[in-house]
């Protein structure tokens, strides 16, 4: 019997989405598979999504293994009846990288280079298209090879490779394209913690849960910073939905607290509470994911007191926390001990000059420093 070959895709999952990776395949080459049954976990922009069966019958063919990236309606794999018969010739999902290798051979066609030199390279397992050559025209001679095999000794051998893929693949993307696009700048200012030690003292909120509540507080008295440069508009978000980055094993996320300034202390507790345990877990939506219009790194307790953050684009500004030292200041004519704070605050210089950005921060700081934080 002969039917139709059923193609599971790879599915965007935002409008931005141009690639996934495959994560886990929950079945294998063989299985019985229901229609709507989770067949395959991927991944897109730090969100997980496990994509379902759109057809009943066998899983004949995988055609992207685990931890591989793939564009978006790429084929992962096929799904057929029982009894019908597989055309092989519908599968052209590896016929692109036949013809990248046809090219790199016409490449290394035009290397010019001496029969010595190849015979070097081949025996080495060098590469000629990384060696210069210094024969006539540019040709590759012997002694070049043997030049190009002593300067890579000099290099430390490698302990490991590992792959740029997943969550780790979208941060580089991401802090790649801000650092290129935004002009970053930096401004610093240290915090009193005393009146917020006092605080977490008597409720079950964190430093974390605070500076969430007072940042919410400063970006609505000051709108720019709760803002995004689209083309050649800067666009004022309605909503302060606030992120708060989260180190996990996968790599680094940002879950989004919605609406932040219509939420007390404790809901903020525990709404981040939640969010950092689903974080941890693999198991954040994408709409706990996406939407955010501020961002907040938290490095204090790696003993980091200042730092300079990379913007979350496509927001304006990011937050960047220090760790909580007893020290001394000077207050009035004394010298008391106070557990103080650094926040460093980077943000596009586009968007925001140097004046109202010192006055979004000092405005946080004045909120953890009085008693408004609860």
């Amino acid at each position: 019997m002969r039917g139709l070959v059923t193609k599971v895709l790879m599915p965007r999952l935002s409008l931005t989405m141009k690639e996934g990776t495959v994560v886990q395949w929950f079945k294998k080459e063989g299985d019985m598979v229901q229609k709507g049954e989770p067949l395959v976990e991927v991944l897109s922009e730090k969100v997980t999504y496990d994509v379902e069966a759109p057809a009943s019958g066998v899983l004949r063919k995988i055609l992207v293994e685990e931890g591989l990236d793939v564009p978006v309606a790429e084929t992962l794999a096929i799904i057929t009846l029982p009894d019908e018969e597989f055309p092989e010739v519908e599968i052209l999902v590896k016929a692109p990288l036949k013809e990248v290798e046809r090219v790199v051979e016409k490449v290394e066609e035009r290397i010019l280079a001496s029969p010595a030199a190849k015979r070097l390279a081949r025996e080495r397992g060098v590469d000629l298209g990384e060696v210069r050559g210094t024969g006539p025209e540019g040709r590759v001679i012997e002694e070049d090879v043997r030049r190009f095999v002593q300067e890579r000794r000099v290099t430390p051998p490698v302990r490991e490779v590992i792959p740029l893929t997943g969550i780790r693949k979208t941060t580089a993307e991401r802090v790649a394209y801000s650092a290129r696009t935004a002009p970053h700048s930096t401004i610093t200012m240290e915090v009193d913690m005393s009146n917020a030690a006092k605080l977490r003292e008597k409720v079950e909120a964190s430093y974390t849960d605070m500076l969430v509540v007072a940042v919410a507080k400063a970006l609505v008295e000051h709108p720019i910073i709760n803002s995004t440069l689209e083309g050649e508009q800067i666009k004022v978000f309605d909503e302060v939905n606030v992120g708060v980055a989260v180190a996990t094993e996968k790599g680094l996320i940002v879950p989004v607290i919605r609406n932040t300034d219509k939420k007390s202390l404790m809901e903020v507790a525990s709404t981040l509470k939640e969010l950092v345990e689903k974080a941890r877990q693999a198991k954040l939506s994408r709409e706990e994911l996406t939407g955010g219009t501020f961002t907040i790194t938290n490095l204090g307790m790696y003993g980091v007191d200042v730092f300079t953050p990379i913007i979350n684009p496509p927001e304006t500004a990011i937050l960047g926390v220090g760790r909580i030292v007893e020290k001394p200041v000077v207050v009035g004519k004394e010298i008391v001990v106070k557990p103080m704070m650094f926040l460093s605050l980077s943000y596009d210089h586009r968007v925001v000059d140097g004046a109202p950005a010192a006055q979004f921060l000092l405005r946080v700081k004045e909120i953890l420093e009085s008693e408004m934080v609860g």
